[in-house]
């Protein structure tokens, strides 16, 4: 596979943790998965460390406050604006403290525009995806803080590889007219794909980093995404119908990366590493696909975040995945 910054076996995490402690949550993810670390996200925490409040804090020149309802557009940044911002300086100090001179590929995790505008309401209470002038100021605004995260990560870690992570799980419902209303009463118009597939590609652009999008919600637009720059697509190998093979198939043969789920998020028994790959290794069998290609291409993670999943079991999971992707590069020997 071309181009794609990870060797052959290599698993990740999504980002999220449960708990309050980033030094420790950090630790878990340097041990466990030491080829392809991430950030960890822990929205335990409270407001501003939750993945809508997390991001909005790297909006540049756009405010933010936290009203009864959610996320809210506002004059000046609110109290929890603030203690975003500290809490995610605090995991940076952290990750240098901890990381600082780790070389390879390491990645974070940022929410993306769409599903941004989907969820962050307007001074007057309605969402922000109403209004499209509105939508253009939080794209260019995602885009120049993201960058800046970005650039601020890359001088903590100035040996790594930077993959940047966009998280969408907002983006089917904004592409098929579902995002509700504030007040719940109606649906938001959908969003034309073209405009879409724009706006993503306008934060992915703005750095230099390895783009990769998640979704772990059903309907994943490939095609937009690829489209929109991507070279890696996250998604829950559970979601995946038999409407996605041909798409699938096709970015596979263009060089995109996939990062797979297969187990859950949440606490359950696990099977062994060779039962939780059998869904993707036949899907790449149907495909046309060696084994060679599919331990090349594919990422194993868990199915999304794991911040509703309790400590013992973000370990079990985490080394589940890490034994997998080594099952998988020993089936590509054979």
């Amino acid at each position: 596979m071309p181009d794609l910054p990870w060797t052959i076996g290599t698993a990740t995490g999504v980002g999220s943790h449960p708990g309050d402690d980033p030094a420790e949550a950090l630790r878990i993810v340097l041990d466990q998965l030491p080829d392809l670390p991430y950030l960890p996200e822990l929205p335990a925490r409270g407001p501003g460390a939750d993945m809508i409040g997390r991001a909005a804090g790297l909006l540049v020149e756009l405010a933010v406050a936290l009203q009864p309802s959610g996320w809210r557009f506002a004059d000046r940044p609110g109290r929890d604006t603030i203690r975003a911002h500290s809490m995610l300086a605090r995991d940076l100090d952290t990750l240098e403290e901890q990381a600082g001179e780790y070389e390879g590929p390491f990645k974070i995790q940022v929410t993306g525009p769409w599903t941004l505008a989907a969820s962050i309401e307007l001074r007057h209470g309605d969402r922000a995806l109403r209004d499209p002038g509105a939508v253009r100021d939080l794209i260019a605004s995602l885009a120049e803080g993201v960058a800046a995260h970005v650039a601020d990560v890359r001088r903590r870690l100035p040996r790594a590889t930077i993959l940047l992570q966009l998280d969408e799980p907002g983006l089917p419902g904004v592409l098929a007219g579902t995002v509700p209303t504030a007040s719940g009463f109606s649906r938001l118009p959908a969003v034309e794909a073209p405009l879409a597939e724009d706006g993503l590609r306008r934060v992915i652009e703005a750095t230099d980093a390895f783009p990769i999008v998640h979704s772990c919600a059903p309907r994943t637009p490939y095609g937009l995404l690829r489209g929109a720059g991507a070279k890696a697509i996250s998604v829950d190998a559970a979601s995946l119908r038999g409407a996605d093979e041909d798409a699938i198939g096709e970015a596979v043969e263009a060089g995109t990366g996939f990062l797979l789920g297969i187990v859950p998020g949440t606490d359950t028994r696990l099977p062994t590493p060779k039962q939780s790959l059998g869904r993707v290794q036949e899907l790449w069998r149907r495909l046309g696909f060696s084994p060679r290609v599919l331990a090349e291409g594919v990422v194993v993670t868990p199915a999304c975040g794991l911040a509703g999943a309790s400590p013992g079991y973000v370990r079990a999971a985490l080394k589940h995945c890490g034994e997998a992707a080594r099952v998988l590069a020993e089936t590509a020997e054979d």
